[in-house]
């Protein structure tokens, strides 16, 4: 199974436990293959609206497709992983400046994995519960 996780600062929330399985942390800072680039992180913080985040996720499939035609093997690994252990991709998100975890890489990274990996059980997160609004 492929799923993700989210990262930490300081003690857990009681309500979010690590979850039990292989942890990969997928950051922009790591060295991990499906990290995204720093510097397409910093637009999308710095614009986190509906087309920011269209171009961020047009800018990190394409680095995902472009690592995958260039070296396929850490995906083949990961799928291979991912089909004896469960693993979770790791990321902040999502956090106060990127609240919907639908605009995380790692959303987009476990659908590149659904499409390319049809055998696979990835588990993509629940989407936040809207907001709710105060009347009267």
């Amino acid at each position: 199974m492929l799923g993700r996780y989210r990262i930490v600062r300081g003690a857990r929330p009681p309500d979010d436990p690590l979850p039990a399985g292989v942890r990969q942390d997928t950051r922009k800072h790591t060295r991990h293959f499906l990290r995204p680039e720093a510097e397409e992180v910093k637009r999308l913080l710095a614009d986190p609206s509906a087309k920011g985040f269209e171009r961020f996720r047009a800018a990190y499939l394409h680095a995902l497709q472009a690592r995958f035609r260039q070296d396929r093997s850490p995906f083949d690994a990961l799928h291979e992983l991912a089909r004896s252990s469960d693993v979770f991709l790791g990321c902040n998100c999502p956090t106060k400046q990127q609240p919907d975890v639908r605009h995380c890489h790692t959303y987009l990274a476990l659908g590149f994995f659904h499409e390319r990996y049809p055998d696979l059980d990835v588990r993509l997160p629940d989407a936040p519960a809207p907001k709710r609004t105060r009347s009267g």
